[in-house]
């Protein structure tokens, strides 16, 4: 067919047009679905006398929360409760995908070690954790706290300021000192410094194959410059340390069993399953790929950190993210323990103001942007990290 016979044909059966012509008629189905749904729903919600809307966040809430990063008190408003919440979801999210990546790559690395007792310990791990429920280990761990350890006034003290009972674990920190801001900030530099340095150093070793000591010199640079700042602001020492008072602890930081209970179950379980995925990824490394490292006289720890993890990652990340996303999602099971995360909140919420629908939105919306926001970063690195094929 010649262009001018191309362009002789009617546009209903031009392909092109036809799929753009499929594409609005299904886009406006499900906008008229969507629609369909909304008006019915607000018809009924009507008819039945029940408010609609997102008023109530303005509301007081009256009711108080266990646990929160920010002031809360029972006077304030459901807005400022479900702000608490997302905050009680991000911390043990945070915390929790930082010590299971962390976990997971010790037990996947260890998985494949040449000791036979690493190996088949590594091996007993995961078939374990795999295979409990992650609802029935949050159970698990939440008993032991209760069960297991004292009450306050016979709380074990393993180490100098810090205490161990069925109220959580306290535990000794600094007391405000105004050294402490530069402290934090020399932090900041050193990482800072740390990731322009990794950079330069590979760039260099790539030009000229010298191999910089980026893990010695990164570690003295977040090691070194706090302490010297620490020296040049007066040195402090004093430690805020708890002490108990009637029934419980006072002072110091205080984490209390459903935290400890809700981190240690995500952890544990999570991690099982991205050793399983590192171990995938190194072993989808050709093992000439190592032999050839250790030909040229390579150390076993270079060979994997500058040889083997290198390549792995690209195999690695994204069952990784997936990994990373279960937590963040299975972290909606701390109302099982009484641990206050968004869900908790929001279902408390719910039960006070009867706004169910806006209520299951708000925990729809909160973990579609926490996905989100992991899916995206985790994307921005795989591109980063993938090997470039000339």
């Amino acid at each position: 067919m010649t262009i001018a016979d191309a362009e002789k044909v009617p546009f209903y059966l031009n392909p092109k047009v036809r799929a753009v012509f499929f594409q609005i008629g299904v886009l406006c189905m499900v906008g008229l679905l969507a629609w369909y749904l909304v008006s019915n729903t607000l018809t009924n919600l009507e008819r039945q006398n029940i408010a609609s809307g997102f008023g109530f966040i303005q509301k007081e809430a009256a009711f108080e929360i266990g646990e929160s990063l920010i002031s809360y008190g029972s006077a304030d408003t459901y807005g400022r409760a479900l702000f608490v919440g997302v905050l009680n979801t991000l911390k043990v999210s945070l915390i929790g995908i930082i010590a299971t990546v962390i976990l997971g790559t010790i037990v996947g690395v260890a998985r494949l070690s040449s000791n036979w007792l690493v190996s088949r310990l590594s091996k007993i791990y995961i078939e374990v954790m795999q295979d409990v429920p992650v609802l029935l280990q949050l159970f698990f761990w939440y008993a032991i706290f209760y069960e297991s350890l004292p009450s306050p006034r016979q709380a074990l003290n393993p180490v100098a300021g810090v205490f161990l009972c069925n109220r959580g674990v306290a535990v000794a920190i600094p007391e405000a000192h105004p050294a402490h801001a530069y402290i934090l900030s020399t932090l900041v530099i050193a990482i800072v410094a740390v990731f322009f340095l990794r950079r330069w150093a590979k760039t260099r070793q790539e030009q000229t194959g010298k191999y910089f000591p980026v893990f010695r010199v990164g570690l003295g640079l977040i090691l070194g410059l706090p302490t010297l700042a620490w020296v040049a602001f007066g040195s402090p020492t004093a430690m805020d340390v708890p002490v108990l008072q009637g029934f419980n602890f006072t002072g110091g930081m205080t984490l209390s069993p459903e935290f400890i209970a809700l981190l240690l179950g995500l952890v544990l379980y999570t991690a099982a399953f991205v050793a399983e995925v590192v171990r995938a990824g190194i072993q989808s490394v050709s093992k000439g790929q190592q032999e050839a490292a250790m030909a040229i006289g390579l150390r076993p720890n270079l060979v994997l950190n500058l040889v083997i993890l290198p390549q792995a990652l690209r195999v690695i990340i994204p069952p990784l993210t997936s990994q990373m996303l279960n937590l963040t999602k299975n972290s909606s099971l701390a109302v099982a323990i009484g641990y206050p995360d968004f869900v908790s909140v929001a279902n408390t919420t719910m039960n006070q103001t009867g706004q169910s629908i806006e209520g299951v939105a708000l925990i729809m919306l909160v973990y579609l942007m926490f996905s989100l926001s992991t899916s995206a970063f985790m994307n921005w690195y795989n591109k980063r990290a993938r090997l470039v094929e000339r």
